[in-house]
């Protein structure tokens, strides 16, 4: 199902980048040059994972309050959960949906999951932008 969903997708915007097949059955999906969305199959259902960026050293705690809040709930996150990767060096965002969708349910899924990945991106620049500022001042 994922697969085809993805072969669809790509044919309906028109991206020239290839979808990266991973080891775990899961796929790399390059949707511009800053953001890349992996995606697994479920059973049932689909989760969506991507790293926001490195994890910046000024000001954390700040940061911290500031996702937990986005977290409580996804309400700032469309659902899905900020945390730290494994090594504890970057941000990401991920998603589980746990049921089966069709390929509309699923486009606009990952729509939402992309507008969410984005914010934070740049939710994450301000914050940082904004610590640095603070420093030097």
């Amino acid at each position: 199902m994922l697969e085809q969903h993805l072969k669809r997708l790509f044919e309906d915007l028109e991206l020239s980048a290839a979808v990266i097949k991973g080891e775990d059955d899961g796929y790399t999906v390059p949707l511009n040059d800053t953001l890349k969305v992996e995606i697994k199959e479920l059973d049932p259902g689909l989760s969506f994972y991507t790293v926001l960026g490195a994890l910046p050293t000024a000001k954390k705690e700040e940061l911290f309050i500031y996702l937990m809040k986005a977290n409580f709930l996804g309400q700032g996150t469309g659902g899905g959960t900020i945390a730290l990767d494994d090594e504890e060096k970057f941000l990401t965002l991920s998603l589980v949906l746990p049921y089966d969708m069709n390929y509309i349910t699923f486009k606009e899924a990952l729509e939402d999951f992309v507008n969410y990945a984005e914010y934070w991106k740049r939710e994450l620049l301000r914050h940082q932008k904004s610590s640095e500022d603070s420093i030097l001042t």
